[in-house]
C-alpha cells in the first residue's frame, strides 16, 4: 500500500510542481505567455521548460521515496509511469519541438526521480 501511495504521491508532486513553474514562466515572462499556445518557444524558453521539468521529475523522485520510505520498486514505478504518461504525448508533439528537446526532456523523466529520491534518501531515515 506505502508503495502505491508513494507513486501516486510522485504523480500528484509532479503535476503540481510543474503547473506552479509553468504559471510562473507565464506570469514572469509575457514572450513565454505569448507564444504558449502556439508552442513556437525560443531556445531559452525551451531551456526553462526543461529545467522546470526536471524540478518537478525531482520532486516527484523525493515525494515518492518519502511516502513509500526509499522503496526501490516504488521510484521505478513512478519513472516507468511518467514516461507511460510522456512518451505519447511527445510523439505527438514531435513536430513541435527539437529532437534534443524531446530527448532531454524524456532522460530527465528517467533521472532526475530517481536523484530525488537518492537526496531524501541521504537526508532522512539514516540509522543513529
Amino acid at each position: 500500500m506505502r508503495a502505491a501511495a508513494g507513486v501516486v504521491a510522485g504523480v500528484i508532486a509532479w503535476i503540481v510542481i510543474a503547473s506552479v513553474c509553468n504559471f510562473v514562466l507565464r506570469v514572469s515572462w509575457p514572450e513565454y505567455a505569448a507564444v504558449e499556445q502556439a508552442m513556437t518557444f525560443t531556445l531559452g524558453m525551451l531551456v526553462a521548460r526543461l529545467l522546470f521539468g526536471a524540478l518537478a521529475s525531482m520532486g516527484a523522485g523525493v515525494s515518492v521515496a518519502w511516502v513509500a520510505q526509499r522503496n526501490r520498486i516504488a521510484s521505478a514505478s513512478l519513472v516507468v509511469l511518467l514516461l507511460a504518461m510522456f512518451i505519447p504525448a511527445h510523439y505527438m508533439l514531435w513536430d513541435k519541438f527539437p529532437a534534443w528537446y524531446h530527448l532531454v526532456f524524456l532522460v530527465s523523466l528517467v533521472l532526475c526521480p530517481l536523484l530525488g529520491t537518492m537526496l531524501i534518501s541521504r537526508t532522512r531515515w539514516q540509522p543513529a
